[in-house]
């Protein structure tokens, strides 16, 4: 058997098979099919379950914390990989699709069609990346542009499912 292999960062040991599983959304970047569709949805059902059953400030209070978490473990797991954005790294989806369920849910009260309305929004923005959206996904280094442009779909979802409910309403 092989030496599992491990990254040192200021003396902290840290297995790269945890630093994977991390990026990879806990596991929902690995189906080969469509990767960053399959972390949005596992990232959208963590998101209804807390806004559901517990309080906004949940959802926010895990996103602002991911963000940091995510671009530090990008930065320091990129130069161990061949790629600058490989499929499977979908923490940056979890982290626009929440962004893009806490808008609308600070605006109004949302409910299971508004919520699943923010996910249809999301992927066709992180899909099709409109301007500025595909600007931020070549913007500054990589491990913060993986995230970048998703956040921007995030925020942009955010908005247009919040037009559509006043549309509606």
């Amino acid at each position: 058997m092989g030496k599992k292999k491990e990254l040192s960062i200021r003396g902290m040991i840290i297995s790269q098979q945890w630093l994977k599983f991390f990026l990879a959304g806990f596991g929902s970047g690995w189906p080969r099919f469509a990767p960053g569709t399959w972390g949005s949805i596992a990232a959208w059902i963590i998101g209804i379950s807390l806004l559901l059953t517990a309080h906004t400030i949940i959802l926010l209070s895990l996103f602002i914390l991911l963000i940091p978490l995510a671009c530090w473990a990008t930065y320091h797991y990129l130069p161990t990989d061949e790629h600058n954005d490989p499929g499977w790294i979908v923490i940056d989806e979890w982290l626009g699709q929440w962004l893009c369920m806490l808008i609308p849910s600070y605006l109004f009260e949302p409910n299971i069609i508004w919520l699943f309305a923010c996910l249809i929004a999301f992927r066709i923005l992180d899909i099709f990346k409109p301007w500025p959206i595909s600007w931020a996904e070549s913007y500054g280094p990589a491990w913060w542009s993986i995230h970048a442009d998703d956040l921007l779909a995030g925020l942009f979802g955010g908005f247009m499912v919040f037009l559509g409910w006043l549309y509606a309403s």
